[in-house]
């Protein structure tokens, strides 16, 4: 039973294997910790914060091997006298937790649109349409750059977007995606320039398994920039992806969104689950859910996926504030 580090070209290899999450790469973050099984092919990504050990994703291994990987992490997680919480969980592996003895719940959903279906034609896209007219009207131009040599000039769009967000606000970590790093290499970045100027871009990540791909990941704008420059920049992206033949394009995990009784499991705590829906309500201090769905429904994503937390045993308060913590959101 080993937990080590492994170069970044071995998580790759084992996403590219087993995983069907539509976020699994962001198991490449920069600071993220791996764990293996002596005899299993696979491994688990996780970081660490206080007493728990928040594991993200699911175990990325083959089905017959996934129940052992995770019952020797928890084995690991034992030892070190330290407690596992699971985060982006997605449907098999809700069941899997559950059977293992997690508490899980809902506490979000991740959206997609089949690139082959989509299309901006028709009256349910006018709105849409017409934003990203307006952003071209303006002088943008939209395209794709290389994510390693197009830091120096967008440093100032990160700036200057968390500045807009207030100096309370913090950018969310361990959740969301990278620009930089030994994965950078992997990602494409669409960039949208006025006059020549940076004022938005995305980046995107490869997305394996069931729905390949690329993960709408993370995108950032200045403050003072004409409407529709996120769209048109998606726009672009979109319609580059499907030319090359691309099958997915997802739009990531929303947290405290897609919320379904009926999606539960067995296992669902129903403190858990009341304390997810009181941040549906009111949470939007904490993350901007709101803002980030009516964004993710102007494309009219074709599936909507579920997704789950776990946590070992009965949960706890403390056990919630340390992942908020590790995600940077308090």
């Amino acid at each position: 039973m080993l937990s080590a580090t492994p170069p970044s070209e071995d998580v790759r290899h084992a996403l590219e294997e087993h995983a069907d999450n539509p976020s699994a790469f962001l198991a490449m973050n920069a600071g993220t910790e791996y764990f293996r099984a002596d005899g299993i092919n696979g491994m688990i990504a996780y970081r660490t914060s206080g007493r728990c050990i928040v594991q993200f994703g699911g175990p990325f291994a083959g089905p017959a091997d996934r129940p052992a990987l995770l019952a020797a992490f928890r084995v690991y997680a034992a030892q070190a006298h330290k407690r596992v919480i699971a985060v982006q969980l997605q449907s098999a592996d809700a069941d899997l937790y559950g059977r293992s003895g997690f508490t899980v719940n809902q506490i979000g959903a991740s959206y997609a649109v089949r690139l082959a279906d989509f299309t901006l034609r028709g009256s349910k896209f006018v709105k849409l349409r017409n934003k990203i007219s307006r952003a071209k009207r303006s002088g943008l131009e939209v395209a794709e750059a290389d994510p390693l040599t197009a830091d120096g000039e967008l440093t100032g769009i990160d700036k200057d977007w968390l500045r807009g967000k207030g100096r309370f606000v913090k950018e969310l970590a361990f959740l969301v995606g990278e620009r930089t790093g030994d994965a950078a290499p992997l990602r494409r970045l669409f960039v949208g320039r006025i006059e020549g100027v940076p004022v938005g871009y995305i980046s995107y990540s490869p997305v394996y398994g069931s729905r390949p791909g690329w993960l709408h990941d993370l995108s950032r704008r200045r403050q003072e920039v004409p409407p529709g420059v996120m769209e048109a920049i998606n726009a672009a992206a979109l319609g580059a992806m499907t030319g090359e033949g691309a099958g997915w394009l997802h739009f990531g995990f929303t947290p405290f969104v897609g919320l379904d009784p009926e999606r539960e499991v067995p296992a669902a705590s129903p403190t858990v689950g009341r304390i997810v829906r009181f941040l549906a309500e009111h949470g939007d201090k904490v993350y901007p859910s709101r803002t980030q769905l009516a964004y993710k429904e102007k494309w009219d994503p074709h599936v909507v996926l579920p997704e789950y937390i776990a946590f070992d045993g009965k949960p706890s308060a403390m056990a919630i504030w340390r992942l908020m913590r590790l995600a940077n959101a308090i």
